[in-house]
């Protein structure tokens, strides 16, 4: 089975991003990772191909999924036959925000 072609713009640290990070390398998908945090125009980049400011989008041999999960892209990589069904643990949750505690303290403002 040939490897899908997959660029992935995520956030550095970010729930949802690391469940998309998480589902790759469960299935041993390797891709191009594009840090919107890090680097802004690969953000400008994400949005002009999505359309939509909303993370993490991948793109797989061309097709933009934008605004997804881990679940999502899994999903996505079975029902199109990119790879075969695996039950083995991701290791995080693949269909979920940053915990609390990845945010810390909110910042408290006086006005």
């Amino acid at each position: 089975m040939e490897k899908p072609q997959i660029t992935a713009y995520l956030k550095t640290h970010c729930g949802w991003s690391g469940g998309v990070r998480a589902v790759l390398a469960k299935y041993n998908l390797p891709f191009t990772e594009k840090d919107i945090i890090q680097n802004p125009a690969f953000r400008w980049e994400m949005e002009s191909k999505s359309g939509q400011p909303l993370s993490p989008c991948i793109e797989i041999n061309g097709e933009m999924l934008a605004d997804v999960s881990g679940e999502d892209v899994e999903r996505y990589l079975i029902e199109r036959k990119l790879t075969q069904p695996n039950d083995a643990d991701a290791g995080v949750p693949i269909n979920a925000p940053c915990a609390n505690e990845q945010h810390g303290e909110p910042v408290k403002m006086k006005f």
